[in-house]
């Protein structure tokens, strides 16, 4: 039988957070599972050499962890007080740093959003849930955005 002992919730802090939100505390109090939110910021070291020096650059990414982590801390009050929660911000490529964490941390779900992006929106942009499906050494749940439905 499955168990879910830790539940990985990666989110980005979009309209759609608090929709996963609502997924993984579910999840973990139907299973006892204790939850690990995850924020992953954008590494910004490709852009080293670009004339941009890499102290601007070390300090960009600085405060766009700082601002994560207050995001982070205010996330974790509003969505999952009373539950077995912690949070986690990181620096680097989403998918790589989700699925390194879930393997470190030992987690038995993931949970996330797609973008539901289609066409040459997902060819430019890839997608990093599709990357962590394909790769995870665990079960992963992705929950797609909902759409208004467009109005005549």
């Amino acid at each position: 039988m499955a168990e879910f002992k830790k539940i990985l919730c990666a989110v980005d802090f979009s309209d759609q957070s608090p929709k996963l939100a609502d997924y993984a505390k579910t999840l973990a109090r139907c299973t006892g599972a204790k939850l690990l939110c995850v924020y992953v910021a954008p590494s910004l070291s490709q852009y080293v050499g670009f004339h941009v020096p890499p102290s601007s650059i070390e300090s960009f990414v600085g405060e766009i962890v700082a601002g994560a982590d207050t995001s982070m801390e205010a996330y974790l009050k509003a969505h999952f007080a009373g539950a077995d929660a912690s949070g986690k911000v990181l620096v680097g490529y989403p998918a790589e740093e989700i699925l390194n964490l879930a393997e470190d941390e030992k987690v038995d779900l993931i949970i996330m959003g797609t973008h539901g992006r289609t066409g040459i929106d997902r060819i430019l942009f890839g997608s990093v849930a599709e990357k962590i499906v394909k790769s995870s050494k665990c079960p992963v749940l992705t929950i797609r955005p909902e759409h208004q439905a467009d109005e005549d």
